[in-house]
């Protein structure tokens, strides 16, 4: 058992049973599915998730021991440099028990709640080697066997997994299938006696693939049909390397996160005892799907710490450098930068902790949405930070003597992995519209029938529209949820949400299913469900911070204020380009230039110093 894990249970065993359960009510889990047919579910997000006293001292207990191991013990420089994490490093990992942060109690690991896991993640995130080493293991190399595993199979895994003996592996990618992970081609053939399936295929960009023992591993299956039929289904399976026909590739020279493992994987004639199917043969689509959909959360407040580290570094160097016998700090566009970068950082913490507060609660609530949204957010957020954290320190920080450029490699893998951040638009976009445009149907299908008191609900709101309505979502006001020195944002959010709902009906009503078709479209509906998220998330945020009397809450409102005003002005301009013969729109010609370029496979326009004289 691990140190930290030993002082885990102490602590625990000091806390009356319960306290660990957050303070966010009941079961809900639609919010940002609500968002697309105009609706606030201020309950669900008000107030903002707290733990208890015991759960953050807790919490505190092991977040200074983890913080020394990273300043002392990691040499990321060394990392980077050797594409190589030492021995010694990965040891200490294990043994503060970091392999098993997920892993309940009884399987040897930290069972750590989601609010917990996003704490950590802060402190890990300082080493983006061994960050990714740590989220291949946990976030999705095992999750299957957490989430969707049978008792045998956690008890049989688990145990060697959270304490790093085993390490394990998330195998889905291949030569042929990225983000179409439906394509894949490995395949699965049960033998003649029905005790084993014999496995064949490859793997490609696999983190942790030459490090692990254990693969959770997705092929194609028969598998029979609900109506007796039997058709090709994925699969997802439990391999040990020990299984034998197990190889891996040379480790990938890549751009950043340098000393993660990543290596192709090579199946060949694997036995795989029938036991260790994840899940129903045939059901490891969605397997594959709620595990990716379960982490992303986390890469919010991993970001929210990368960036947290890079203000304090880049300020000291502000405040000290002069330039023209000015501080660089005094001006106004370096003062800009640190202003962009805590409003980031702000947002980003505030939406991956309402997140993992919602995931805590009871039962098994939907925020894959959200967490996808909070994925996006902020692995963008992270880019532009690093970017600008970099730009303050002029040539410096495009040195290999500083962390900076290691910084900025390390977060561009960010955008790609674990869903590339175009295919999450297009998720959170489809699947806020189909939740939306089912709820219409139903409206629709009640009118048809004679339901007069829904078609005067529907014209009464659509002629309140054209009169330009005063929206009122309950948000702020007499009996608002958010603080009063927050009332211009939330009046902004109530109004942004109100007109999104609008916009969302009018595509649903003007392209039908064929929305699927309009990415472009899909992008802009995506791209304001994230800020609409993201001013909720900081406006929840802020008005418990007021109202406990947080330290510094005065600047949490004015990075509240900021974010809302900026988000409130790019939702109605993207509101307003999805506006069918909109001025704004620029799609056709968008297409039309792509075509031509594509068509060529190139840069088509003559170059400047041509002459047709």
């Amino acid at each position: 058992m691990s140190g930290l894990s030993l002082v885990l249970r102490a602590a625990r065993a000091a806390f009356p049973a319960g306290v660990r359960q957050l303070r966010t009510g009941g079961l809900r889990s639609a919010y940002a599915k609500e968002l697309f047919l105009g609706k606030l579910g201020k309950e669900e997000v008000f107030p903002y998730p707290e733990i208890s006293n015991e759960e953050l001292e807790e919490i505190n207990q092991f977040v200074g021991p983890v913080e020394k191991f990273f300043n002392e013990e990691v040499d990321s420089k060394r990392i980077d440099q050797d594409a190589k994490i030492p021995p010694e490093t990965l040891k200490g990992l294990k043994s503060l028990g970091l392999f098993g942060m997920q892993i309940p109690e009884e399987y040897g690991g930290l069972g750590l709640s989601n609010t917990m896991y996003a704490r950590l993640g802060e402190i890990i995130s300082l080493d983006g080697s061994v960050a990714v080493t740590l989220a291949a293991h946990q976030a999705i190399g095992l999750k299957g066997i957490l989430i969707a595993g049978t008792d045998e199979q956690k008890a049989k895994y688990l145990p060697k997994l959270a304490s790093g003996e085993h390490i394990a592996a998330f195998c889905l990618t291949e030569p042929g299938s990225g983000s179409d992970a439906a394509s894949i081609q490995s395949r699965a053939t049960m033998s003649e006696d029905g005790k084993s399936f014999l496995l064949n295929g490859s793997k490609v960009w696999i983190s942790n693939g030459g490090l692990a023992d254990i693969f959770t591993v997705f092929a194609r299956t028969e598998a029979v049909d609900n109506d007796g039929t039997k058709k090709d289904k994925i699969s997802a399976f439990i391999v040990e390397r020990a299984f034998g026909g197990v190889t891996n590739g040379k480790p990938e020279d890549k751009l950043g996160i340098r000393g993660s493992n990543t290596c192709e994987v090579h199946f060949e004639n694997t036995k795989v005892p029938v036991e260790n199917v994840i899940g129903e043969v045939g059901g490891g689509f969605k397997v594959a799907m709620n595990i990716l959909n379960s982490g992303r959360f986390s890469m919010g407040s991993a970001s929210a710490g990368m960036i947290k580290k890079l203000i304090e570094m880049t300020a000291e160097y502000a405040c000290t450098r002069k330039q023209f016998n000015k501080k660089l700090s005094d001006f106004g566009l370096i003062q800009e930068k640190f202003t962009l970068m805590a409003v980031k950082a702000y947002v980003m913490e505030s939406m991956a902790y309402l997140t993992a507060g919602m995931m805590d609660r009871p039962g098994v609530p939907d925020c894959s949405v959200e967490a996808a949204m909070v994925k996006v957010f902020s692995s963008e957020g992270a880019w532009i930070c690093v970017s600008e954290a970099l730009q303050v320190l002029g040539g410096l920080g495009y040195m290999k003597d500083y962390p900076y450029e290691r910084y900025l490699r390390d977060s561009r893998i960010l955008l790609i992995f674990e869903g590339t951040n175009e295919i999450l638009r297009m998720y959170i976009a489809l699947t806020g519209m189909q939740y939306a445009g089912k709820i219409l149907t139903g409206k629709i299908k009640e009118i048809k029938k004679g339901n007069v008191g829904m078609a005067l609900e529907i014209f009464v709101n659509q002629f309140r529209d054209s009169m330009g309505r005063k929206v009122d979502l309950g948000l702020v006001g007499k009996d608002g949820v958010a603080h009063p020195s927050l009332e211009e944002s939330g009046k902004k959010l109530e109004e942004n949400i109100y007109y999104f709902g609008a916009a969302v009906e009018g595509l649903l009503r003007r392209f039908g299913k064929t929305i699927v078709d309009e990415q472009l479209v899909l992008k802009r509906v995506a791209d304001v469900s994230i800020n609409l998220y993201a001013m909720t998330a900081a406006i929840s945020r802020a008005s418990r911070s007021i109202s406990i009397g947080l330290r510094n809450h005065d600047h949490e409102v004015l990075l509240t204020n900021i974010f809302c005003t900026e988000a409130y002005f790019k939702n109605n301009y993207v509101m307003a380009e999805i506006e069918k013969y909109a001025a704004e729109n620029l799609d056709d010609s968008i297409k039309k230039v792509a075509q031509q370029v594509l068509e060529k496979r190139a840069y088509i326009c003559s170059h400047p110093l041509e002459r047709t004289f």
